[in-house]
């Protein structure tokens, strides 16, 4: 299936000892680019979830936002730093000396000042954490995966019916580069009648510069590679996967073959046929950017 490299996913999982929400949002880019926002204290598990998340995205700026909220019960140790509050003393004692003031403070005076006493956290597991976290990520993550789809289905569809007017559009150049020859030989002839009646035209000769015209204009190759190319990008949307570049490639090659065509093809019905596949081909590879 084919899968746009825009889309979203949300999820809000708990259990009895973490609620977890996750927001994933995804937007083009040429290759996997994650942006996670979470917690310092969690910063260990941005390697596993980046692990996940390349096992389904391959293409795209992803950011992620992941709230860890502990809701058990967790012991909180007192730390003092007795080294401190002894040096914090001893630097007031010495101070009030030297200003010839009595050192009149008491220990809750010292507690005021700063990193005296610090709370601790007990020490997470992190296997624990990750059994919630990876739960709400893989939830988010169906998500933001169910809207690329739905989204690369509507990509697939336009770029589908754009391929088939192109396929249109070769046929009918197909169909005029037929009779290119013929008219221009109806040209020569007339031409000569024009400039010289009296004179027998020398068939031979005529058909001498009908075969340099027509081996100068042919298309027939560029039509060829054309219609495979068609094809193929038919084919490649049909199997689905990561096709974006795939795709881009094969519609950088189609703009060559076009183009060649133009330049070639002397004839006004041609060009105009060139200018409108150039059109469709255009628009085909603005959709192939949001394709993953």
């Amino acid at each position: 299936m084919v899968r746009s490299m825009t889309g979203f996913g949300r999820s809000d999982v708990s259990d009895e000892n973490y609620r977890v929400t996750c927001e994933i949002r995804a937007v083009n880019h040429r290759f996997f680019d994650l942006y996670l926002r979470v917690s310092r204290r969690y910063a260990l598990l941005e390697e596993p979830i980046r692990e996940r998340l390349t096992r389904d995205i391959t293409r795209g700026r992803i950011e992620m936002s992941l709230n860890i909220e502990r809701i058990g019960e967790s012991e909180r140790k007192l730390k003092i730093d007795k080294e401190l509050a002894i040096a914090y003393h001893d630097s007031l004692i010495e101070l009030a000396k030297n200003l010839g003031i009595s050192p009149d403070f008491t220990v809750m005076d010292l507690v005021k000042l700063p990193e005296i006493f610090t709370l601790e956290d007990e020490e997470e597991d992190m296997e624990i954490v990750w059994d919630t976290v990876s739960a709400a990520v893989d939830q988010a993550l169906d998500g933001l995966i169910k809207m690329r789809e739905a989204e690369g289905q509507n990509l697939q569809e336009d770029i589908l019916g754009r391929n088939n007017v192109i396929s249109g559009l070769v046929t009918a150049m197909e169909e005029r580069s037929e009779v290119l020859p013929r008219e221009y030989a109806q040209k020569i002839r007339k031409r000569l009648q024009e400039i010289v009646p009296e004179v027998v035209m020398e068939e031979t000769r005529i058909a001498q510069e009908i075969a340099v015209f027509a081996d100068k204009a042919s298309i027939a190759e560029e039509i060829v590679r054309l219609n495979s190319h068609t094809e193929q990008l038919a084919d490649l949307l049909a199997v689905g996967g990561v096709i974006g570049r795939k795709g881009d490639f094969l519609v950088q090659e189609m703009f060559r073959e076009i183009n060649t065509i133009g330049s070639k093809a002397n004839d006004v019905t041609i060009s105009r046929l060139v200018v409108e596949s150039k059109a469709e081909l255009e628009k085909i590879r603005e959709q192939l950017q949001n394709i993953e």
